[in-house]
């Protein structure tokens, strides 16, 4: 085994207030998408502004925070909401879900691209690449606060982590999605968008990668106890949410390259924003 680095979840205090550091890995990846967003929109050919960058991680920032609240109460603790329905809303008794987080932010999305006249799919396929920094720290903050641990296991780099009652070995499944969410899913998406793709190709295979990487790490991350497994004796409540996500992936890639092929190295609803904004900023002047 390998020893577990037992850090004190609570990085410091201030009287009754108190800094976790998953809380602070928020941060972190609210700061990371924002510094990331504006290096692309530099970047971008008067596509993006900076003023567009701090208003979309603003908007993405409410939407993980009430969609993974969300999610979190609804996939996995549905029976706790309906004894308790204000339960929803004690947010600082802790849980937040990738999936619910994943929805609240594509509707943040939906709704910025409707204000700033951009598709949906313009917004996710510039949004993606910004969001695995968050999703890696993330994991950090749940290796650090010893929560959402693995399977019980023998490998060398097994580890005990003191909120496990019974005290075993364990998968570090944290880290295990660390890199592949953070390392693996930024570096790929981060390639991949540096140059035009086809409309919804970026999506898709941000889609691809984190649902791939969830599903696999959930064969040796321990199921939630209050819903064990969901079928089969091995189908978990990630692989379920999941599994769409993979399905969804695909069709957006196989979309995008059919249907919506780059126009001189554009994509055509980049090319028609463009040509309507000096239109609209004229008409804002009169």
């Amino acid at each position: 085994m390998i020893p577990y680095p037992d850090i004190d979840p609570v990085l410091f205090s201030l009287g009754p207030l108190s800094i976790r550091w998953y809380g602070l890995m928020y941060l972190v990846g609210f700061a990371g998408a924002w510094w990331l967003g504006i290096y692309r929109a530099r970047k971008s050919n008067g596509l993006w502004s900076e003023e567009q960058i701090g208003d979309m991680v603003f908007y993405g920032a409410v939407g993980v925070i009430l969609g993974g609240r969300f999610g979190y109460v609804v996939f996995y603790n549905f029976d706790h909401f309906l004894r308790d329905p204000l339960w929803l809303f004690r947010v600082w008794e802790g849980g937040m879900s990738f999936h619910g987080g994943l929805l609240g932010v594509l509707l943040a999305m939906y709704l910025f691209g409707r204000k700033e006249g951009k598709s949906f799919f313009q917004m996710t396929d510039f949004i993606a690449p910004m969001v695995p920094l968050g999703l890696g720290a993330g994991r950090i903050g749940n290796f650090i606060g010893g929560e959402l641990w693995g399977r019980v296991s023998d490998v060398p780099w097994a580890m005990v982590f003191p909120s496990d009652p019974s005290h075993l070995p364990r998968h570090p499944s944290q880290l295990y999605q660390f890199f592949i969410e953070g390392v693996v899913l930024f570096s790929v998406l981060w390639w991949f968008s540096s140059k035009p793709r086809p409309r919804m190709a970026v999506s898709g295979l941000f889609l691809i990668i984190y649902g791939l990487g969830r599903f696999m790490v959930e064969f040796v991350r321990q199921p939630d106890e209050q819903l064990g497994f969901i079928a089969f004796d091995w189908l978990t409540m990630g692989q379920l949410l999941s599994t769409p996500m993979i399905i969804l992936g695909v069709a957006f890639m196989v979309i995008g390259y059919s249907k919506y092929p780059l126009v001189n190295g554009q994509n055509q609803d980049d090319l028609t924003w463009l040509k309507q904004r000096p239109a609209a900023k004229n008409g804002l002047k009169k």
